[in-house]
């Protein structure tokens, strides 16, 4: 049985742990795929930014796993990232 008392995960964790450890990627590595600053990608790992529509496009592309990226994001972000994948999602 799970706790009900404890924080929900984190998108930024559920990208380190079930994502860039099972591949061997740094965050330096993700950063320089999805071509944005390095900071970036830390602060999201780290709990300190958001899951922004851009941000789960540049992913998705990476990681060719788009409905694991959104999983987390609203309704109204679907089409967008869909959109941007030729209707894949």
């Amino acid at each position: 049985m799970l706790p009900k008392n404890r924080p929900p995960t984190s998108p930024g964790e559920i990208l380190l742990e079930e994502f860039l450890k099972p591949l061997g990627m740094t965050q330096l590595e993700l950063s320089a795929k999805m071509k944005v600053p390095v900071q970036r990608v830390n602060t999201l790992i780290n709990g300190r930014r958001a899951v922004t529509p851009e941000t789960a496009i540049l992913l998705s592309r990476v990681l060719k796993d788009l409905r694991r990226v959104l999983d987390e994001s609203t309704d109204e972000l679907r089409p967008l990232a869909c959109a941007a994948t030729d209707g894949r999602g």
